[in-house]
Protein backbone atom coordinates (compact mmCIF):
# COMPACT_ATOMS: atom_id res chain seq x y z
CA UNK A 1 0.00 0.00 0.00
CA UNK A 2 0.91 3.52 -0.80
CA UNK A 3 2.07 5.90 2.09
CA UNK A 4 0.19 8.46 0.50
CA UNK A 5 -2.33 10.42 3.60
CA UNK A 6 -4.71 10.12 0.10
CA UNK A 7 -7.67 7.41 1.61
CA UNK A 8 -8.01 5.07 -1.41
CA UNK A 9 -11.58 3.25 -2.78
CA UNK A 10 -12.50 0.29 -1.08
CA UNK A 11 -13.74 -2.80 -2.32
CA UNK A 12 -16.68 -2.84 -0.09
CA UNK A 13 -16.71 1.18 -2.45
CA UNK A 14 -16.68 -0.57 -5.24
CA UNK A 15 -19.34 -3.25 -3.97
CA UNK A 16 -21.65 -0.99 -2.89
CA UNK A 17 -21.24 1.21 -6.70
CA UNK A 18 -21.92 -2.43 -8.27
CA UNK A 19 -25.68 -2.25 -6.31
CA UNK A 20 -26.25 1.00 -7.15
CA UNK A 21 -25.60 0.19 -11.03
CA UNK A 22 -27.68 -2.83 -11.15
CA UNK A 23 -29.78 -2.57 -14.10
CA UNK A 24 -28.11 0.05 -15.21
CA UNK A 25 -24.95 -0.51 -17.03
CA UNK A 26 -24.55 -3.79 -19.18
CA UNK A 27 -22.68 -6.57 -17.95
CA UNK A 28 -20.23 -6.61 -20.78
CA UNK A 29 -19.43 -10.03 -22.04
CA UNK A 30 -15.19 -11.68 -21.62
CA UNK A 31 -14.00 -13.21 -25.06
CA UNK A 32 -11.46 -15.71 -25.52
CA UNK A 33 -8.66 -14.88 -27.69
CA UNK A 34 -6.91 -17.09 -29.62
CA UNK A 35 -4.97 -14.88 -31.83
CA UNK A 36 -3.27 -13.67 -27.73
CA UNK A 37 -3.30 -16.81 -26.18
CA UNK A 38 -0.71 -18.02 -28.81
CA UNK A 39 1.38 -15.79 -28.10
CA UNK A 40 1.04 -15.43 -24.30
CA UNK A 41 1.62 -19.21 -24.25
CA UNK A 42 -2.00 -19.65 -22.08
CA UNK A 43 -5.61 -17.96 -22.05
CA UNK A 44 -6.02 -14.50 -23.12
CA UNK A 45 -9.65 -12.89 -22.84
CA UNK A 46 -10.97 -9.07 -23.63
CA UNK A 47 -13.38 -7.61 -21.25
CA UNK A 48 -15.44 -5.89 -23.88
CA UNK A 49 -15.99 -2.72 -22.70
CA UNK A 50 -16.17 -1.32 -25.70
CA UNK A 51 -19.90 -2.51 -25.74
CA UNK A 52 -21.04 -1.13 -22.84
CA UNK A 53 -23.71 1.29 -23.17
CA UNK A 54 -22.22 4.61 -24.69
CA UNK A 55 -19.67 2.86 -25.94
CA UNK A 56 -17.14 2.77 -22.82
CA UNK A 57 -16.86 2.01 -19.17
CA UNK A 58 -17.50 5.81 -18.35
CA UNK A 59 -21.04 5.58 -17.50
CA UNK A 60 -20.43 3.65 -14.94
CA UNK A 61 -18.30 6.37 -12.63
CA UNK A 62 -20.28 8.78 -14.18
CA UNK A 63 -23.93 7.19 -13.36
CA UNK A 64 -22.43 6.79 -9.42
CA UNK A 65 -21.30 9.95 -9.03
CA UNK A 66 -24.67 11.92 -10.20
CA UNK A 67 -26.46 9.43 -8.60
CA UNK A 68 -25.04 10.56 -5.04
CA UNK A 69 -25.52 13.79 -5.33
CA UNK A 70 -28.02 15.36 -3.53
CA UNK A 71 -31.60 16.73 -4.79
CA UNK A 72 -30.81 20.50 -4.62
CA UNK A 73 -27.40 19.96 -6.17
CA UNK A 74 -29.01 17.69 -8.84
CA UNK A 75 -31.50 20.71 -9.42
CA UNK A 76 -28.49 22.86 -10.09
CA UNK A 77 -27.49 21.01 -12.88
CA UNK A 78 -23.54 18.89 -13.68
CA UNK A 79 -21.18 20.38 -15.92
CA UNK A 80 -17.74 18.31 -17.10
CA UNK A 81 -14.79 18.10 -20.12
CA UNK A 82 -13.74 15.79 -22.01
CA UNK A 83 -13.24 14.88 -25.40
CA UNK A 84 -15.77 12.20 -25.72
CA UNK A 85 -16.08 8.91 -24.07
CA UNK A 86 -16.71 11.22 -20.38
CA UNK A 87 -19.05 13.62 -21.96
CA UNK A 88 -21.20 10.72 -23.16
CA UNK A 89 -21.16 8.96 -20.05
CA UNK A 90 -22.12 11.94 -17.93
CA UNK A 91 -25.42 12.98 -20.78
CA UNK A 92 -26.83 9.69 -20.37
CA UNK A 93 -26.20 9.47 -16.50
CA UNK A 94 -27.42 12.95 -16.38
CA UNK A 95 -30.87 12.08 -18.39
CA UNK A 96 -31.37 8.58 -16.62
CA UNK A 97 -31.54 11.10 -13.22
CA UNK A 98 -33.32 13.95 -14.50
CA UNK A 99 -30.84 16.65 -14.27
CA UNK A 100 -29.01 18.77 -17.03
CA UNK A 101 -25.71 18.41 -18.06
CA UNK A 102 -23.51 20.99 -19.72
CA UNK A 103 -20.38 19.51 -21.59
CA UNK A 104 -17.40 21.47 -22.90
CA UNK A 105 -15.10 19.40 -24.89
CA UNK A 106 -11.84 20.30 -27.41
CA UNK A 107 -12.56 21.36 -30.94
CA UNK A 108 -10.62 18.51 -31.67
CA UNK A 109 -12.81 16.29 -30.33
CA UNK A 110 -14.09 13.23 -32.75
CA UNK A 111 -17.51 14.15 -34.60
CA UNK A 112 -19.26 11.10 -33.88
CA UNK A 113 -18.36 11.35 -30.07
CA UNK A 114 -20.08 15.12 -30.20
CA UNK A 115 -22.76 14.32 -31.70
CA UNK A 116 -23.30 11.18 -29.44
CA UNK A 117 -22.73 13.35 -26.21
CA UNK A 118 -25.67 15.99 -28.03
CA UNK A 119 -28.06 13.13 -28.75
CA UNK A 120 -28.40 12.18 -25.12
CA UNK A 121 -29.09 15.39 -24.27
CA UNK A 122 -26.06 17.46 -23.09
CA UNK A 123 -25.49 21.22 -24.22
CA UNK A 124 -21.61 21.43 -25.82
CA UNK A 125 -19.66 24.05 -25.77
CA UNK A 126 -16.77 23.82 -27.65
CA UNK A 127 -13.31 25.31 -27.03
CA UNK A 128 -9.50 24.48 -27.06
CA UNK A 129 -7.34 21.55 -28.98
CA UNK A 130 -6.55 19.88 -25.87
CA UNK A 131 -8.25 18.78 -22.69
CA UNK A 132 -6.61 21.54 -20.69
CA UNK A 133 -8.98 24.43 -21.88
CA UNK A 134 -12.31 22.71 -21.48
CA UNK A 135 -11.36 21.53 -17.96
CA UNK A 136 -10.62 24.79 -17.16
CA UNK A 137 -14.07 26.10 -18.36
CA UNK A 138 -15.50 23.48 -16.86
CA UNK A 139 -14.84 24.69 -13.19
CA UNK A 140 -14.71 28.00 -13.71
CA UNK A 141 -19.00 27.29 -15.48
CA UNK A 142 -19.22 25.49 -11.85
CA UNK A 143 -18.26 28.13 -9.60
CA UNK A 144 -19.87 30.92 -11.19
CA UNK A 145 -23.58 28.82 -12.02
CA UNK A 146 -23.50 26.04 -9.15
CA UNK A 147 -23.42 23.45 -11.58
CA UNK A 148 -21.38 20.31 -10.00
CA UNK A 149 -18.22 19.60 -11.86
CA UNK A 150 -18.46 15.60 -12.59
CA UNK A 151 -14.52 15.39 -12.96
CA UNK A 152 -13.12 12.69 -15.48
CA UNK A 153 -11.45 10.30 -13.33
CA UNK A 154 -10.69 12.01 -9.80
CA UNK A 155 -13.25 11.41 -7.55
CA UNK A 156 -13.63 8.53 -5.29
CA UNK A 157 -17.51 7.57 -6.44
CA UNK A 158 -15.97 7.81 -10.52
CA UNK A 159 -13.15 5.29 -9.23
CA UNK A 160 -15.72 3.09 -7.70
CA UNK A 161 -17.93 3.13 -10.53
CA UNK A 162 -15.00 2.57 -12.66
CA UNK A 163 -13.98 -0.51 -10.12
CA UNK A 164 -17.17 -2.57 -11.17
CA UNK A 165 -15.39 -3.80 -14.24
CA UNK A 166 -13.07 -5.53 -12.12
CA UNK A 167 -15.44 -7.35 -10.02
CA UNK A 168 -17.54 -8.32 -13.45
CA UNK A 169 -14.01 -9.22 -15.03
CA UNK A 170 -12.80 -11.47 -12.18
CA UNK A 171 -16.77 -13.19 -11.58
CA UNK A 172 -15.93 -13.99 -15.53
CA UNK A 173 -12.62 -15.15 -15.42
CA UNK A 174 -11.95 -16.43 -11.69
CA UNK A 175 -8.36 -17.72 -12.04
CA UNK A 176 -7.38 -14.78 -14.05
CA UNK A 177 -3.31 -13.96 -12.94
CA UNK A 178 -2.64 -10.71 -14.92
CA UNK A 179 -5.52 -7.65 -15.55
CA UNK A 180 -3.85 -5.00 -18.23
CA UNK A 181 -6.15 -1.85 -18.30
CA UNK A 182 -5.58 1.44 -20.54
CA UNK A 183 -4.83 4.18 -17.93
CA UNK A 184 -5.08 8.31 -19.10
CA UNK A 185 -6.16 10.24 -16.06
CA UNK A 186 -6.24 6.86 -13.93
CA UNK A 187 -10.00 6.76 -13.09
CA UNK A 188 -10.53 3.02 -14.61
CA UNK A 189 -7.35 0.84 -13.58
CA UNK A 190 -7.40 2.95 -10.09
CA UNK A 191 -10.91 1.47 -9.27
CA UNK A 192 -10.09 -1.86 -11.21
CA UNK A 193 -7.22 -2.34 -8.66
CA UNK A 194 -9.42 -1.43 -5.93
CA UNK A 195 -11.32 -4.17 -6.87
CA UNK A 196 -8.94 -7.07 -7.51
CA UNK A 197 -6.53 -6.22 -5.02
CA UNK A 198 -9.63 -6.62 -2.14
CA UNK A 199 -10.94 -9.53 -3.65
CA UNK A 200 -7.46 -11.31 -4.66
CA UNK A 201 -4.20 -9.59 -3.53
CA UNK A 202 -2.11 -11.91 -6.02
CA UNK A 203 -3.60 -10.37 -8.96
CA UNK A 204 -1.09 -8.42 -11.23
CA UNK A 205 -2.67 -5.41 -12.19
CA UNK A 206 -0.87 -3.69 -15.59
CA UNK A 207 -1.30 0.06 -16.38
CA UNK A 208 -0.65 1.05 -19.79
CA UNK A 209 -0.13 4.31 -21.13
CA UNK A 210 0.38 5.29 -24.79
CA UNK A 211 3.78 6.55 -24.93
CA UNK A 212 3.41 9.88 -26.53
CA UNK A 213 1.15 11.10 -23.42
CA UNK A 214 2.53 9.03 -20.70
CA UNK A 215 1.89 11.24 -17.51
CA UNK A 216 2.05 8.26 -14.91
CA UNK A 217 5.31 7.48 -14.66
CA UNK A 218 6.47 10.83 -14.62
CA UNK A 219 4.00 11.61 -12.10
CA UNK A 220 5.61 8.07 -9.99
CA UNK A 221 9.00 9.11 -10.52
CA UNK A 222 8.48 12.80 -9.07
CA UNK A 223 5.70 11.44 -6.21
CA UNK A 224 3.51 14.45 -7.58
CA UNK A 225 1.33 14.94 -10.68
CA UNK A 226 3.42 16.43 -13.28
CA UNK A 227 1.72 17.62 -16.23
CA UNK A 228 2.91 17.07 -19.62
CA UNK A 229 3.73 19.80 -21.20
CA UNK A 230 3.12 18.10 -24.64
CA UNK A 231 1.00 14.87 -26.08
CA UNK A 232 0.26 13.46 -28.86
CA UNK A 233 -1.02 10.30 -29.56
CA UNK A 234 -4.28 8.76 -32.08
CA UNK A 235 -5.55 7.85 -28.68
CA UNK A 236 -7.66 10.50 -27.67
CA UNK A 237 -9.43 9.36 -24.84
CA UNK A 238 -6.40 8.42 -22.53
CA UNK A 239 -4.22 11.71 -23.58
CA UNK A 240 -4.32 13.41 -19.98
CA UNK A 241 -1.64 15.40 -19.17
CA UNK A 242 -1.72 14.42 -15.47
CA UNK A 243 -3.02 11.96 -12.89
CA UNK A 244 -5.33 13.64 -10.05
CA UNK A 245 -4.01 12.93 -6.68
CA UNK A 246 -6.36 10.39 -5.84
CA UNK A 247 -5.75 8.73 -8.58
CA UNK A 248 -1.98 8.98 -8.43
CA UNK A 249 -2.14 7.36 -5.00
CA UNK A 250 -4.11 4.20 -6.26
CA UNK A 251 -1.65 3.51 -8.54
CA UNK A 252 1.38 3.66 -5.86
CA UNK A 253 -0.12 1.46 -3.97
CA UNK A 254 -2.33 -0.85 -6.18
CA UNK A 255 -0.69 -1.32 -9.84
CA UNK A 256 1.84 -3.34 -9.89
CA UNK A 257 3.56 -2.18 -13.45
CA UNK A 258 3.01 1.21 -15.42
CA UNK A 259 4.04 0.22 -19.19
CA UNK A 260 3.82 2.49 -22.61
CA UNK A 261 2.91 1.29 -25.85
CA UNK A 262 3.83 3.27 -29.74
CA UNK A 263 1.27 4.55 -32.01
CA UNK A 264 2.13 1.80 -34.00
CA UNK A 265 1.63 -0.81 -30.97
CA UNK A 266 -1.83 1.06 -31.02
CA UNK A 267 -2.69 0.44 -34.77
CA UNK A 268 -1.67 -2.92 -34.60
CA UNK A 269 -3.43 -3.87 -31.94
CA UNK A 270 -6.59 -1.94 -33.63
CA UNK A 271 -6.04 -3.97 -36.84
CA UNK A 272 -5.90 -7.24 -34.61
CA UNK A 273 -9.20 -6.60 -32.81
CA UNK A 274 -10.84 -5.75 -36.36
CA UNK A 275 -9.27 -8.90 -37.80
CA UNK A 276 -9.09 -11.73 -35.25
CA UNK A 277 -11.71 -10.41 -31.99
CA UNK A 278 -14.24 -8.90 -34.66
CA UNK A 279 -14.37 -5.95 -32.23
CA UNK A 280 -14.81 -2.20 -33.51
CA UNK A 281 -12.39 -0.66 -30.78
CA UNK A 282 -10.69 2.93 -30.64
CA UNK A 283 -7.00 3.76 -29.96
CA UNK A 284 -7.25 3.85 -26.13
CA UNK A 285 -9.87 1.28 -25.73
CA UNK A 286 -6.79 -0.83 -27.29
CA UNK A 287 -3.77 0.24 -25.44
CA UNK A 288 -3.74 -3.19 -23.35
CA UNK A 289 -4.34 -5.34 -26.29
CA UNK A 290 -1.71 -3.36 -27.88
CA UNK A 291 0.81 -4.13 -24.81
CA UNK A 292 0.00 -7.91 -24.76
CA UNK A 293 0.75 -7.76 -28.53
CA UNK A 294 3.95 -6.01 -28.31
CA UNK A 295 5.63 -8.08 -25.50
CA UNK A 296 3.84 -11.13 -24.67
CA UNK A 297 6.10 -13.05 -22.61
CA UNK A 298 5.67 -10.55 -20.03
CA UNK A 299 1.83 -11.43 -18.90
CA UNK A 300 1.19 -14.47 -16.81
CA UNK A 301 -1.59 -16.32 -17.90
CA UNK A 302 -4.40 -16.14 -17.79
CA UNK A 303 -4.13 -12.67 -18.87
CA UNK A 304 -7.50 -9.96 -19.00
CA UNK A 305 -7.03 -7.54 -21.18
CA UNK A 306 -9.68 -4.32 -20.80
CA UNK A 307 -10.67 -3.02 -23.51
CA UNK A 308 -12.70 0.18 -22.65
CA UNK A 309 -14.23 1.75 -25.69
CA UNK A 310 -15.02 1.55 -28.93
CA UNK A 311 -16.03 5.58 -29.80
CA UNK A 312 -13.94 5.60 -33.02
CA UNK A 313 -14.85 8.06 -35.81
CA UNK A 314 -14.22 6.34 -39.28
CA UNK A 315 -11.96 8.76 -40.69
CA UNK A 316 -9.71 7.94 -38.16
CA UNK A 317 -10.85 4.37 -38.19
CA UNK A 318 -9.67 4.14 -41.70
CA UNK A 319 -6.34 5.78 -41.62
CA UNK A 320 -5.32 3.69 -38.56
CA UNK A 321 -6.54 0.65 -40.46
CA UNK A 322 -3.83 1.34 -43.31
CA UNK A 323 -0.96 2.42 -40.50
CA UNK A 324 -1.83 -0.61 -38.38
CA UNK A 325 -1.25 -2.57 -41.68
CA UNK A 326 2.11 -0.99 -42.46
CA UNK A 327 2.66 -1.82 -38.65
CA UNK A 328 2.41 -5.19 -39.39
CA UNK A 329 4.25 -5.20 -42.53
CA UNK A 330 1.24 -5.81 -44.61
CA UNK A 331 2.47 -2.47 -46.95
CA UNK A 332 5.41 -3.02 -48.81
CA UNK A 333 6.88 0.51 -51.00
CA UNK A 334 9.66 -0.55 -53.37
CA UNK A 335 11.67 1.58 -55.89
CA UNK A 336 12.06 -1.43 -58.95
CA UNK A 337 14.60 0.04 -62.02
CA UNK A 338 13.95 -1.35 -64.97
CA UNK A 339 14.44 -0.28 -68.67
CA UNK A 340 12.64 2.54 -70.81
CA UNK A 341 11.34 0.21 -73.19
CA UNK A 342 7.29 -0.70 -74.32
CA UNK A 343 6.39 -3.64 -72.01
CA UNK A 344 9.05 -3.01 -69.10
CA UNK A 345 5.85 -1.91 -66.44
CA UNK A 346 3.93 -5.02 -67.43
CA UNK A 347 6.50 -7.23 -66.77
CA UNK A 348 7.15 -5.93 -63.14
CA UNK A 349 3.26 -5.94 -62.77
CA UNK A 350 3.45 -9.68 -63.91
CA UNK A 351 6.52 -10.97 -61.92
CA UNK A 352 4.37 -9.01 -58.63
CA UNK A 353 1.14 -11.06 -59.71
CA UNK A 354 2.90 -14.31 -59.91
CA UNK A 355 4.19 -14.16 -56.48
CA UNK A 356 0.45 -12.83 -55.36
CA UNK A 357 1.09 -9.41 -54.11
CA UNK A 358 -1.59 -6.50 -54.54
CA UNK A 359 -0.51 -3.15 -56.29
CA UNK A 360 -1.75 -0.20 -54.80
CA UNK A 361 -0.17 2.69 -56.32
CA UNK A 362 2.43 2.62 -59.08
CA UNK A 363 4.37 5.77 -60.62
CA UNK A 364 7.56 6.52 -62.44
CA UNK A 365 10.38 8.40 -62.27
CA UNK A 366 12.10 9.42 -65.41
CA UNK A 367 14.35 12.30 -64.68
CA UNK A 368 16.61 11.55 -61.04
CA UNK A 369 20.33 12.02 -61.70
CA UNK A 370 20.54 8.27 -60.07
CA UNK A 371 19.27 6.78 -63.18
CA UNK A 372 21.40 6.20 -65.81
CA UNK A 373 20.53 6.43 -69.91
CA UNK A 374 17.44 4.79 -71.06
CA UNK A 375 16.69 4.02 -67.36
CA UNK A 376 13.53 4.57 -65.26
CA UNK A 377 12.13 3.51 -61.86
CA UNK A 378 9.19 2.45 -60.93
CA UNK A 379 7.50 3.35 -57.15
CA UNK A 380 5.01 0.54 -55.80
CA UNK A 381 2.96 0.59 -52.74
CA UNK A 382 1.89 -3.52 -52.47
CA UNK A 383 -0.18 -4.81 -50.13
CA UNK A 384 0.93 -8.26 -48.65
CA UNK A 385 0.34 -11.38 -46.60
CA UNK A 386 2.83 -9.87 -44.12
CA UNK A 387 6.54 -9.82 -43.24
CA UNK A 388 7.05 -13.30 -44.71
CA UNK A 389 5.35 -12.73 -48.10
CA UNK A 390 7.12 -8.60 -48.41
CA UNK A 391 10.33 -10.67 -48.15
CA UNK A 392 9.44 -13.07 -50.95
CA UNK A 393 7.55 -10.17 -53.20
CA UNK A 394 11.32 -8.71 -53.12
CA UNK A 395 13.79 -11.95 -53.84
CA UNK A 396 11.36 -12.68 -56.62
CA UNK A 397 12.34 -9.52 -58.23
CA UNK A 398 15.90 -9.68 -57.59
CA UNK A 399 15.49 -13.21 -59.18
CA UNK A 400 14.48 -11.33 -62.31
CA UNK A 401 17.20 -9.18 -62.62
CA UNK A 402 15.42 -6.30 -61.21
CA UNK A 403 17.56 -3.71 -59.48
CA UNK A 404 15.48 -3.49 -55.96
CA UNK A 405 15.33 -0.85 -53.05
CA UNK A 406 12.54 0.28 -50.13
CA UNK A 407 10.44 2.85 -50.96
Amino acid sequence: MSGSAVPLVSGDDVEAAAALLEGIVRRTPLEHSRGLAERVGGPVWLKCENLQRTGSFKIRGAYTRIARLTRAERARGVVAASAGNHAQGVALAARLLGTHATVFMPESAPLPKVAATRAYGAEIRMLGQSLTEPLLAAAEYAQSTGSVFIHPFDHPDVIAGQGTVGLELLEQCPDAATVVVCAGGGGLVSGIAAAVKARRPGVRVVAVQAEAAAALPVALAAGRPMPLESMSTMADGIAVAAPGDLTLAHVQGLVDEVRTVTEEDLSRALLFCLERAKLVVEPAGVAAVAAVLAEPEAFRAPVVAVVSGGNIDPVLLLKVVQHGMAAAGRYLSLRVRVPDRPGSLAAVLAELAAVGANVLEVEHERTATRLDVGEVEVFVVLETRGPEHAEEVGAALTRAGYRVTPG
